[in-house]
């Protein structure tokens, strides 16, 4: 990373979340000065484990209030915009859509509406998903496909996605997008997301739960690199408003299905347990991974840990919280 951090106000919303929670220190050791919106109180996520919360200015509140997105920019002087807060939970999304829209749709409009009005030279990352693709004829997705999302979480993500082109397309404003797979790291609290709660439920010696068939093929990004494609994105469109309104895949380029993934943590953590296969899941795509030949062609990110080190690293957090007492034993629902 460059100079170019030193000093600068970031507005990070979603700080509190599974990246947000990796990002914002990073943030912190770069030399800058994180502005994090939050809007509930989560006493263990990273944000507040790490001790981070007490090194940044918080704001408290909703992405929901324009007139606090508008103050916030504004007081705060901000330089820059990494927009991660959203509802990201495909079955909360499913048994909640519209709370889920107002989220992720109308959260990220009125941001971006804040920054057009107060602050329109400030460049804004915004966090889509593969899931913002729906479902494809063709495998991997990249950039130039379609977004077409079906479900109401792909939905969102794809709405989302389009506003934040249209801000730039239509107002000049930087944005750029991520479009990453799934995210899993150290500091995952949901523990309805497979990686997490698979490895709490070894830690217990509990048989892994897995809600699908198990051969859902799915794209895992560990949440490290995943930070550094962010920091680089937000710097390049910093440096040059070419990349305004475009979005990059990031991803290992290594699917899996959710069997393969399960049984490679199975056998980092020396475990025969038997996965619990349930074939609940339903209104989610079977297949769906990326190309990112464009965030390394334009970018040139290319991820510091392979897939295996990235879970090896998440299973010594899991392991190290668990004795300390941070992990609590809760359900789980991969």
């Amino acid at each position: 990373m460059s100079a170019y951090w030193l000093g600068r106000s970031v507005l990070v919303t979603g700080a509190s979340g599974l990246l947000g929670g990796w990002l914002t220190p990073r943030l912190i050791e770069l030399g800058a000065r994180p502005v994090c919106l939050i809007r509930d109180q989560v006493p263990e996520c990273e944000l507040v484990r790490r001790g981070t919360i007490a090194r940044v200015r918080v704001v408290h509140g909703d992405l929901l209030d324009s007139d606090l997105l508008a103050r916030t920019v504004a007081e705060y002087e901000v330089d820059l915009v990494i927009h991660l807060a959203a509802q990201s939970i495909v079955g909360t999304a499913r048994r909640n859509p519209a709370a889920t829209f107002e989220a992720n749709i109308g959260g990220t409009w009125r941001l971006l509406e804040a920054v057009r009005t107060v602050r329109p030279e400030t460049p804004v990352v915004v966090a889509s998903s593969d899931k913002a693709y729906g479902s494809q004829a063709a495998l991997p997705y990249d950039e130039s496909m379609p977004l077409r999302g079906e479900y109401p979480y792909d939905v969102s993500k794809s709405c989302a996605d389009l506003i934040a082109r249209s801000y730039a397309l239509t107002y000049g404003l930087r944005t750029g997008i991520t479009r990453c797979g799934n995210l899993f790291g150290g500091g995952d609290l949901n523990n309805n997301r497979i990686v997490p709660g698979t490895i709490t439920s070894v830690l217990r010696g509990e048989r892994p739960i897995i809600r699908s068939d198990g051969q859902f093929v799915r794209d895992f990004m560990y949440v490290e690199d995943a930070v550094a494609a962010y920091l680089l994105l937000a710097e390049k469109l910093a440096a040059s408003a070419d990349l305004a309104g475009e979005a990059f895949n990031i991803s290992y380029e290594q699917p899996l299905t959710v069997l393969e993934l399960v049984a490679r943590i199975l056998d980092q953590m020396g475990s025969d347990l038997e996965p619990d296969v349930r074939n609940e899941a339903s209104a989610e795509i079977r297949e769906e991974y990326l190309s990112a030949a464009k965030a390394r062609e334009h970018l040139g990110w290319r991820p510091e840990h392979s897939l295996d080190e990235g879970l090896a690293r998440t299973i010594a957090w899991y392991a190290s919280e668990t004795v300390s007492g941070t992990v609590s034993a809760r359900g789980n629902g991969p």
